[in-house]
């Protein structure tokens, strides 16, 4: 099989690790129809967007994952790359402006320090021989070494071991091998080790949601003890999507709503200064999927609102519908040069105000319909976005 045959494969298998968005810019490199397969759009640590080299060194895997594509019991071509071959293959297509970074994930084959000996052969090949300089994920394998974690640290910009699921119960209804406080939550610290002794690294993990049975509070209390314990750059979230030839292949898929739910609720968490506690979550632990949870949080604590917008700090601007990080940032200077009077000059600020008129207050007048503090209005707030 030639190179661009695996290729096909093995960019194809990668998809299934959403450290990235899918769709790329018009105008850029990963938009243009030429461009190769395994070819994906990210953000590095700093904010940049760019289109990174997404591919498996080998979908061989003796791993058994339930929901995983490429399982070992499952009849499909396996195919592999050479630490050589994948090098060369990267730079080529980084030479032809195709791709700016690459991010390398594995099944296992023969054990785990085998394949992580071979990833890390990759990108040295890559530092070393070829030079490159720019942007590298690595993924590491669960039950990788302390030395593995280590080396990858020394080579990579970002790092990951995926999660998979928030509870070493919900593991189990995942893989009857991997190990959750062994290899999942045992890897986790080391990285957090490395990464604190090398600046500039980050790490990121990954949950696969829906297929374990777990709540959107599992998801989410775990997400946040490995921001505030371990210093967590991110946490990406997958919608589980039913593989023909996989164990869980029955199972419904997960609705898309679930997973954007749980991305607002992380962002309120990572950028909005909400504690975790402050989430709301219905009797099964669930998110809301009609309101955004900002939106359910204000609506659950009326004795909070309306706020008035000139005395507000800015802790309490963010917990308003329809203000953000920028437009908060935006109202307190302009306070310091008048007082806010009239909804035009929100909204010149960036305030949405159809989210936000509702909970606050100008200068004592109120602009907004009342009644939405006391009786959520469920059917007019599902038909607008209502994310601020």
């Amino acid at each position: 099989m030639d190179t661009l045959e695996k290729l096909k494969i093995l960019g194809e298998s990668a998809k299934y690790d959403v450290c990235a968005s899918p769709a790329p810019r018009a105008g850029s490199p990963a938009a243009d129809p030429r461009r190769p397969g395994g070819v994906c759009h990210s953000f590095t640590p700093d904010g940049r967007c760019i289109s990174l080299f997404k591919v498996l060194l080998s979908n061989y895997c003796d791993r058994d994952c339930a929901y995983c594509p490429n399982q070992s019991a499952r009849d499909m071509p396996r195919v592999r790359f050479t630490a050589e071959e994948l090098s060369g293959l990267f730079m080529n297509f980084y030479q032809r402006n195709y791709v700016e970074g690459l991010f390398l994930s594995s099944g296992v084959t023969h054990s785990t320090t085998y394949t992580m000996q071979e990833m890390i052969k990759v990108v040295e090949l890559l530092r070393n021989r070829h030079d490159f300089n720019g942007y590298i994920h690595l993924k590491i394998l669960p039950g990788s070494t302390d030395a593995e974690i280590s080396r990858a640290v020394e080579l990579a910009d970002r790092i990951s071991l995926n999660m998979e699921a928030p509870t070493a119960r919900h593991l189990s209804q995942l893989s009857n091998v991997k190990q959750f406080d062994l290899d999942i939550l045992g890897g986790i610290q080391k990285i957090h080790h490395h990464t604190r002794l090398q600046q500039g690294v980050t790490h990121s993990t990954q949950y696969i949601v829906g297929a374990a049975g777990e709540s959107d509070q599992d998801i989410l209390s775990s997400a946040n003890q490995l921001y505030h314990d371990y210093q967590l750059k991110r946490a990406y979230f997958s919608a589980f999507q039913p593989v023909t030839g996989t164990p869980l292949a029955a199972l419904p898929p997960t609705t898309l709503l679930r997973e954007n739910r749980l991305y607002q609720s992380d962002f309120l968490m990572r950028q909005y200064h909400f504690s975790f506690q402050e989430l709301v979550f219905d009797p099964c632990g669930n998110l809301d999927q009609d309101l955004d949870p900002k939106l359910a949080y204000a609506l659950r604590h009326p004795e909070l609102y309306p706020l008035e917008i000139n005395r507000a700090s800015y802790s309490q601007l963010l917990r308003i519908p329809g203000v953000g990080p920028r437009s908060a940032s935006r109202i307190l200077r302009l306070r310091h040069e008048q007082r806010l009077l009239d909804p035009r000059e929100l909204k010149n600020a960036g305030v949405v105000t159809k989210r936000a008129l509702a909970f606050l207050t100008l200068n004592g007048r109120y602009f907004g319909d009342r009644r939405l503090l006391n009786r959520p209005h469920r059917d007019h707030y599902t038909q607008i976005s209502l994310w601020g």
